[in-house]
């Protein structure tokens, strides 16, 4: 049947409003949406800004920045280290190594690579504490000062640390123990120890007050260290080297994954050879330390020292106490420390250039030469000892009980001398007399400006420029000086007292051992000098000997000839017979200084009241016809030169013309 629509039922008319469009479909749907939730369009936009800024961040990093964070990046990953350069050697002067660079193990910790937890970071160093025989709040602390300071450096702990102990800490680096690293770095060690530390010291850290001063010149003061004393420190610049580096990638634990990068090669310090002659000094050594440990003598310093009179080279320095510098290579124990800076006698000084002293006698070689120079007298001037002289006191001229007596040490007098018979007896009397003239007989003497000026010329009163720290200068006193130091005026009793090395004056053995070279060779003053040449790594010569001459002394060959004559005399048949030397012609001096220092009155030897107690001293050349060795002999407290410092002199001249080559040292 055929459908009709006139056929179908009237319906309700259709409105407009009742029309409702079809459903978006796809991408035409999504924009509906958006366009109808207002949420939806504050999150698009949210995530778009977001994307744009990351986007850009993006563009700065991979763009704008690419070289410094490459550079960050190659920085973090790879680590600029020093490379330590070996420190020179020290040899004595027929090339015994008097010091040798060995291995040792040193633990530090690098702060920045602990673990950031603080249980974990302290558990790490409990460990290692207790590991290094350590307290932890020594550790924390300066742990945490390296941390404040640079973080990234490493912070050592320990130096020496045993083989073992260290083998277990490194086991544990990067695993049980970040942070931590243990490396062999190099220390010295001094095989003849205290026979030769007073001349080679020892090294040390940087002094905290001195950082910025090493640091500009090139040191890093956490790892470097430094001469203290002796030729360790006079050399520093010599036998530093130039420290090398090289880049090294680590991982994030602070272990060496490889070495990357040019390698700049350490260079190696110089080679330093002394004068000393370690045979020589040995048996000085050993003749002074018998000499001073006699029951009778029982003395706690002494001194020795061997000079070549034809160049100022220093044969041997004996300086007792002395001092193991292998404690401060090894790590040195507090205990130990106090027991050396507490003992009265100072063995960490060398005593043969810093202490200044009394002379004695054995000063009068200086006014008999200037005596004899300056025409005070001659070969045929003779002087009167009747054992006491008396001096009238200016200013009650007519009061003996006012005038001053000086004495002889001869109380019973030597009678008429000549000043080769005044060298020979060492008598008082006659050198008061050189000195400072006698009213009583119309002697003028040589009086104290010219006195002082001789003094001066012999080297006394001023550094000798030996290339050693800590050398006195000594004092040689003037009128003025004592004006200004005690407000008094200068006496004739003065002039006395210091023409037989007694009152104001004070000497280094070193300047006296300088006084008898000079007077050796004929008046010729050298610089004394303890390094003999210089050597690269390889051997090769970088600066040799060369004898530095200070000045050269206005005095006649003649003159001369009549000191050594009366030099020879005392050895021969004067007041020091026991330094005689059989086949060899010896000349010497003695001298038997008074003192009275802070050490003598705390133990109550001298003082208010007291009989002052005696230095002894001795000085020596041989073979006086071409001398080639010069001596002097000091012990403190050691009573009269003649009976004990000339024997010292004895044992050791007579071991150096007939034993020589005989006696070896004996190196640790």
């Amino acid at each position: 049947m055929d459908f009709d629509p006139l056929d179908q039922p009237d319906e309700e008319p259709l409105l407009v409003s009742d029309v409702r469009p079809l459903p978006p479909r796809g991408i035409a749907r999504q924009w509906a949406l958006l366009i109808a939730s207002p949420r939806l369009i504050g999150l698009m936009l949210a995530l778009l800004v977001t994307l744009g800024v990351f986007a850009l961040r993006l563009y700065r990093l991979q763009i704008v920045e690419a070289v410094y964070w490459e550079t960050q990046a190659q920085e973090q990953r790879a680590w600029l280290v020093r490379l330590p350069a070996p420190r020179g050697l020290i040899y004595s002067r027929d090339g015994e190594p008097l010091v040798r660079n060995v291995g040792s193990f040193q633990v530090a910790v690098v702060p920045a690579l602990l673990p950031e937890e603080d249980a974990e970071r302290e558990a790490v160093l409990q460990r290692l504490a207790a590991l290094l025989g350590l307290e932890y709040d020594d550790v924390d602390e300066l742990v945490g000062l390296n941390e404040a300071v640079a973080p990234y450096e490493p912070a050592v702990l320990a130096t020496g640390v045993e083989r073992n102990v260290a083998l277990t800490i490194a086991q544990g680096e990067g695993l049980t123990l970040p942070g931590v690293r243990v490396t062999t770095v190099s220390r010295r060690l001094y095989p003849y120890g205290s026979l030769v530390s007073q001349l080679v010291g020892y090294l040390g850290a940087i002094p905290a007050e001195e950082t910025e001063v090493y640091e500009a010149a090139g040191y890093d003061p956490s790892v470097d260290r430094i001469g203290y004393a002796g030729v360790e420190a006079a050399f520093e610049d010599w036998l530093r080297g130039e420290v090398g580096e090289r880049y090294q990638e680590e991982d994030v634990l602070g272990r060496v994954v490889r070495v990357i990068g040019e390698e700049r090669s350490p260079v190696p310090g110089y080679n330093v050879y002394l004068t000393i002659d370690m045979e020589l000094q040995q048996v000085a050594q050993d003749a002074l330390w018998h000499a001073m440990t006699q029951p009778s003598i029982n003395s706690r310093r002494g001194v020795v020292i061997a000079m070549d009179p034809r160049s100022g080279e220093i044969l041997a320095m004996v300086s007792l106490p002395t001092y193991d510098n292998n404690l401060f290579a090894e790590g040195i124990s507090a205990e130990e420390l106090q027991r050396l800076y507490q003992d009265p006698h100072r063995p960490l000084i060398n005593h043969a250039i810093n202490d200044q002293l009394p002379p004695g006698s054995i000063f009068k070689i200086v006014p008999a030469a200037g005596a004899l120079q300056e025409g005070v007298l001659d070969q045929y001037t003779r002087i009167e000892c009747p054992g006491t002289i008396v001096l009238p006191n200016k200013y009650y001229p007519n009061d003996p009980g006012r005038a001053q007596p000086f004495y002889c040490w001869r109380l019973s007098g030597h009678g008429w001398l000549n000043v080769v018979d005044g060298l020979t007896h060492s008598c008082d009397i006659f050198f008061y007399q050189v000195g400072g003239g006698f009213e009583e007989t119309g002697f003028e003497g040589l009086g104290l400006e010219r006195m002082v000026d001789y003094a001066h010329l012999f080297g006394l009163g001023h550094l000798t420029g030996i290339e050693l720290p800590q050398e006195a200068a000594g004092l040689v006193p003037t009128a003025t000086w004592k004006r200004r130091t005690y407000g008094e005026n200068w006496s004739t009793g003065d002039t006395y007292i210091m023409a037989i090395g007694q009152g104001f004056l004070l000497a280094t053995p070193l300047q006296m051992v300088n006084v008898m070279a000079t007077t050796a060779n004929g008046g010729t003053l050298y610089q004394p000098q303890i390094v003999h040449h210089i050597t690269d790594a390889e051997g090769n010569l970088v600066q040799p000997f060369e004898p530095v001459i200070s000045h050269t002394l206005p005095i006649s060959a003649e003159n001369w000839a009549l000191i050594h004559q009366g030099l020879e005399g005392a050895v021969d048949h004067g007041t020091a017979p026991l330094a005689r030397v059989e086949g060899v012609r010896v000349a010497g001096k003695t001298g038997t200084a008074q003192f009275c220092d802070d050490i003598a009155i705390q133990i109550g030897i001298c003082g208010e009241g007291l009989e002052q107690p005696t230095h002894a001293w001795f000085l020596a050349f041989a073979p006086v016809e071409a001398p080639e060795i010069a001596l002097v002999v000091f012990i403190y407290n050691g009573g009269e030169g003649s009976a004990v410092a000339a024997p010292v002199a004895g044992e050791i001249l007579n071991w150096y013309f007939h034993q020589r080559g005989t006696a070896p040292s004996s190196p640790r």
